[in-house]
């Protein structure tokens, strides 16, 4: 029997666990070891991004563990490779030349990773002409338009997306709005759901730099909350190793609206700092933020309150970030994977969100967390921002068994969607 067919018929995609579906892949893949060549690692400059790669990799390593792994990346930079390696050791980078050439010969399945949309989705077509192989998409947004750019996506581009999409075996959506957006667009792919970001899975650590740091500045276990900060658009122009203009319409916007996007966090701080014995680190998910938070959040604070609050100012790669957040009491602000990370661990954790941010804020919605998560467009649901990062701080034990069911429901879907995967190969 082929390995396709004995996955099929032996493999339930709703009801597997990880011994069932290891000793089901293993059984198919006695002679023939199932090789996935992953699409992914977009960038090392957001400690999200980063953390995509490792997240799909564990579920990988968990769901399938006889299968082969090539990672093709778009960015290893700042360390990265090391950090990859460090954690999956037997992993294969392929990038370009002889190596991808063979990585397209001998594998199997070309899985596409989460992203802000179908990042990689030229490489897809790639893949699908020149191998007719079978590919898949594993947690993306698909928005009307890009969180880097400030005008909607051309119906010719969107329409190609969707013919990409639908011919894939499986895409998993990391929101239900983009979901409802694909089926509106007339996608037919057989399997389209909601699917958790390959981030919640990421379990990179490193433990001692943590360590040093929380010692360093008297910060203890369960004593602090964690804050990030972020402007409406990413101003990469400031990264020198991005090497790009100043884009004028997107620093104005970001100008217009630093104060009132930040305001509630700097509240939030003061509350807490005054009503817990909790104290506040300030810390960045990408490189543009240690001085976003210096200057829309710390420097804006009373001076009693800064005793009691620690800026972060340098940048930090993910597994220093995720042993930090681990032993906090939980975290807010406005981004997005710091908080993925957090629910991953059980982690409690509140997003702030915006029109720029496209609709991926959204899944808080779809994975039970709706309350924490709060639309800064909307200014009924900026005043609730403060009142709700004090209840968490105030109500550990609660915060704590909220995140914990979060978690609980991202890893049901992370079990499903592997099921699926392990029955397109």
């Amino acid at each position: 029997m082929q390995r396709r067919q004995f996955l099929a018929s032996s493999i339930a995609a709703t009801l597997v666990s990880p011994a069932a579906l290891s000793t089901a892949v293993r059984a198919a893949a006695a002679g023939d070891r199932p090789r996935i060549l992953l699409r992914s690692s977009w960038q090392t400059v957001n400690i999200g991004d980063i953390a995509h790669t490792p997240g799909v990799l564990a579920l990988l390593e968990t769901y399938l563990p006889e299968a082969d792994v090539y990672l093709w990346p778009s960015k290893l930079d700042n360390g990265v490779d090391a950090l990859l390696l460090a954690r999956f050791p037997k992993l294969k980078f392929v990038q370009t030349g002889d190596a991808l050439k063979d990585a397209f010969e001998s594998c199997d399945f070309l899985l596409h990773s989460s992203g802000a949309s179908l990042v990689a989705e030229k490489d897809i077509v790639r893949w699908s002409e020149a191998t007719g192989k079978p590919y898949g998409v594993y947690g993306i947004t698909l928005p009307p338009k890009s969180s880097t750019s400030t005008v909607a996506t051309p119906k010719d581009k969107l329409a190609k997306t969707i013919q990409v999409l639908s011919g894939a075996e499986f895409t998993f959506f990391r929101d239900s709005k983009s979901l409802a957006f694909a089926k509106q667009l007339g996608c037919t792919c057989p399997v389209m759901e909601f699917g958790p970001d390959g981030a919640f899975a990421c379990d990179l650590r490193d433990e001692a730099k943590a360590e040093a740091f929380l010692c360093k500045y008297q910060l203890e276990t369960g004593k602090f909350l964690c804050c990030i900060p972020r402007l409406r658009y990413t101003p990469y122009w400031t990264i020198p190793s991005k090497n790009r203009k100043l884009d004028p319409v997107k620093h104005a916007r970001n100008e217009e609206m630093k104060e009132h996007d930040h305001a509630p966090l700097r509240q939030a701080i003061i509350d807490v700092v005054e009503q817990t014995d909790l104290k506040v680190l300030i810390c960045p998910e990408d490189q543009t933020q240690m001085q976003v938070g210096k200057e829309m959040l710390y420097d804006k604070l009373p001076a009693a309150i800064r005793q009691r609050v620690v800026w972060r100012e340098d940048y930090w790669l993910t597994g220093e970030a995720i042993s930090t957040y681990v032993r906090s009491a939980g975290l807010f602000g406005n981004e997005m994977h710091s908080p993925i990370m957090c629910i991953g661990h059980g982690i409690p954790a509140i997003v702030c969100r915006w029109a720029e941010q496209t609709t991926k804020g959204y899944m808080w919605e779809d994975i039970g967390l709706g309350d924490w998560l709060f639309d800064l467009d909307n200014e009924s649901e900026v005043a609730k921002v403060a009142p709700t990062v004090l209840a968490l701080a105030k109500n550990p034990h609660a915060a704590k068994a909220k995140a914990a069911g979060a978690r609980k429901f991202v890893e049901k879907r992370q079990r499903e969607t592997m099921a699926h995967l392990a029955k397109a190969l």
